[in-house]
């Protein structure tokens, strides 16, 4: 599963490191309610940008399954896709966080190469893109929206 950060707070007004830019009071609640829209999945695994608004994210989920979030590089913002579809390849249950430049960018290269994607071409904020993934080939993708509270 590859999760797009939730709500965060403006990049613009924002003094410090963007890394460090954190969730705002609605991300946290999509990061609850992130917790409900993927109970159904088996979640052995939860990896993250580095940037606290990808951690803030999936930290209830990973709570929520008595996991901790570990960080990747692969998922940070500008990393482009080769990394995460490395990750996405070779993690079999994992929830994968990361930001709109890196999400889009897989999502478009699995389109490029006929995966069958349900859903569209979206990557909106706290949105989730599950895939399956079959001998190292991820051959379909199923987008699920932000959940709504």
């Amino acid at each position: 599963m590859l999760v797009r950060h939730a709500k965060a707070g403006d990049r613009e007004q924002w003094t410090d490191p963007d890394e460090l830019r954190p969730l705002t009071k609605a991300g946290r609640r999509q990061a609850e309610g992130l917790v409900k829209v993927l109970s159904a999945m088996p979640v052995a695994e939860v990896l993250s940008s580095p940037s606290v608004r990808c951690r803030e994210t999936v930290q209830p989920l990973a709570h929520g399954h008595g996991l901790e979030v570990h960080d990747s590089d692969a998922l940070a913002e500008g990393a482009g896709a080769a990394g995460t579809l490395t990750l996405i390849r070779s993690h079999e249950d994992a929830v994968l966080c990361s930001h709109a430049d890196v999400i889009g960018a897989v999502v478009l290269e699995l389109a490029e190469h006929g995966v069958e994607l349900h859903g569209g071409l979206r990557w909106e904020k706290a949105s989730t893109w599950v895939f399956t993934v079959r001998r190292g080939a991820v051959v379909e993708g199923r987008y699920l929206p932000p959940p709504v509270f």
